[in-house]
């Protein structure tokens, strides 16, 4: 009998269902379903600490191809508290090893990103057979081209600055959309391209206000009465970026906005009397059910996930590399963050069609 244990961990997105879906139906048709056993583990790495958990069934993996969120439940259990006893007094390193070793797991399948990759490593380290999946909107995973989760992603967000295209040239006003995408701007880079922002803000390349401010300016002397701004909720001002990290965060967190995307607003309302507004989409980018993309994308790292666990080649994570899905070992990827290269084919075709990314 073969058992394995899944759960999703760190923030929901589009795609977790599909992909819980492809692994568990690649090993149903390899195995047989009298053969292999599944357990879902509920809410992510708290449910393996403290021993949540369901024996799933066929039927149960029917039907989730298109259903947002995930069917097992998720939470944050940030990395750097992996190793610190809490409230409870619960060792939660040992904790999961324990609850791993009481279902008798052949392997465990973790779908999450950085922060979740960086314990499936530890777990991995610790002994435990793993198998992880790369899951997050932000596309920031070392090791892999694509996360799933991302595309869908951008679509939500380009659909947005879609939308409010045209009531930025109704009112003719500035208009700021605010992108997730944490510490990196692939989401904001992605969606400000396909949305026909006008200028693109990441945190990869700090921008000078006044640089921002002489684009909406010329525009108008062009006879364009609007302008869009996709803006990444990690950019960060030039001033900001030559600063320490310490003294960084500090002048982030005495801001006198809600959010940097008001800052820009405020400023560029000032200097050119143009009426300015805000959008924040939010999590709407994180929910609704996965683009077609997404659900191929799933469904090719499930079954490859699948194939690991069958071959017994544990401590890698699946990954898309050159179109190819691959496994890659996670000790070569936990802790990494992939960021948008400053002098990428994708930056420098946006700026020669005259995006703008404040520099």
């Amino acid at each position: 009998m073969k058992r394995v244990g899944i759960l999703t961990s760190g923030g929901d997105c589009q795609g977790l269902n599909a992909s819980i879906r492809a692994v568990a139906k690649s090993l149903y048709n390899y195995y047989g379903k009298e053969d292999v056993e599944i357990y879902g583990i509920i809410d992510g790495y708290r449910g393996l600490i403290y021993g949540e958990y369901r024996l799933m069934k066929p039927e149960n993996f029917s039907g989730i191809l298109t259903q947002g969120g995930t069917i097992l439940g998720t939470s944050r259990q940030p990395f750097k508290l992996m190793r610190v006893i809490d409230e409870n007094s619960v060792d939660k390193v040992a904790s999961m090893k324990d609850n791993y070793k009481k279902l008798k797991l052949d392997c465990l399948v973790i779908l999450g990103g950085n922060g979740t990759q960086k314990t499936a490593n530890l777990l991995s380290e610790e002994g435990l057979n793993v198998v992880s999946m790369p899951k997050t909107i932000d596309n920031d995973l070392w090791g892999t081209d694509m996360t799933f989760g991302f595309q869908s992603a951008v679509n939500i967000a380009t659909n947005v600055i879609d939308c409010i295209h045209t009531t930025a040239t109704s009112h003719g006003r500035v208009f700021i959309v605010e992108v997730m995408g944490h510490k990196v701007g692939w989401l904001t880079l992605y969606a400000g391209i396909a949305g026909g922002a006008d200028v693109i803000l990441i945190p990869e390349i700090p921008y000078d206000i006044n640089s921002v401010i002489k684009t909406v300016k010329q525009r108008t002397e062009s006879g364009k009465n609007f302008s869009i701004l996709a803006v990444a909720e990690g950019a960060i001002t030039k001033e900001f970026a030559a600063m320490p990290k310490k003294q960084r965060k500090a002048a982030v967190a005495e801001m006198p906005y809600p959010s940097i995307s008001y800052q820009i607003a405020h400023e560029i309302e000032q200097a050119t009397g143009q009426e300015t507004r805000v959008t924040v989409p939010g999590h709407f980018q994180r929910g609704g059910s996965p683009c077609p993309y997404d659900r191929v994308l799933c469904t090719r790292l499930g079954a490859k996930a699948a194939e690991l666990i069958i071959n017994k080649k544990y401590g890698n994570m699946v990954a898309l590399v050159n179109n190819e899905i691959v496994s890659v070992p996670l000790s070569e990827i936990a802790g990494k963050l992939k960021a948008v290269p400053k002098d990428s084919e994708v930056i420098k075709a946006a700026k020669t069609l005259g995006i703008s990314f404040g520099e």
